[in-house]
């Protein structure tokens, strides 16, 4: 089974592969523009990738939205996580917003809601949510994005392998749920 992948961000697109591949899943990518995101909520903007690709396509499309929530910053930087601060400085800036704020008001989530919508029009939807705090430093070569200051227990995102990452993201949960919606809805098409 093909499905095109909703996305232009690298990282993403490898983690889709890594976690889309055991369910017979070919991710592959195409250029197309990505829609403006006008939903309100990480559901909603996923649905719009996920539905822009499809219809362009022909193929299913698979889009997740994504993003750090943090509770100091009133759930900011939230649905705008991509779009926070320049790129390259996102990290940075959420660091420099938390400077001085000791660590029991940390506490952030990760949200990834995943969306594919199929040609027929059908649609599965599911969303993952990990929790944990903003470190007081940025930490760890792996993963992207905020996954260097996003901390659980004594480690960030971007100090775990990519299997202990799946083990515990947000992006893993959303997939382990979508996995179960799918083989359910493949196989009742069966």
């Amino acid at each position: 089974m093909k499905y095109v992948i909703a996305t232009h961000n690298k990282g993403k697109l490898v983690e889709f592969q890594r976690l889309l591949e055991p369910m017979g899943i070919e991710a592959v990518t195409m250029d197309i523009a990505e829609p403006e995101e006008t939903g309100k909520t990480f559901a909603e903007n996923a649905f719009i990738k996920a539905e822009a690709a499809c219809k362009k396509t022909g193929l299913p499309a698979v889009a997740d939205d994504s993003g750090l929530c943090v509770d100091y910053l009133d759930g900011a930087p939230g649905i705008y996580s991509a779009r926070f601060a320049e790129p390259g400085k996102r990290r940075l800036t959420v660091l420099e917003k938390l400077k001085g704020v000791p660590e029991e008001q940390r506490g952030a989530h990760f949200v990834s809601a995943v969306c594919c919508v199929f040609p027929n029009g059908d649609k599965i939807e599911a969303e993952g949510k990990c929790f944990g705090k903003i470190a007081f430093e940025s930490r760890g070569e792996n993963g992207f994005g905020y996954d260097s200051i996003f901390q659980q227990g004594d480690v960030t995102f971007g100090e775990l392998t990519a299997e202990e990452k799946d083990a515990r993201s947000h992006r893993g949960r959303a997939f382990a749920e979508f996995e179960k919606k799918l083989r359910a809805y493949l196989e009742g098409k069966a």
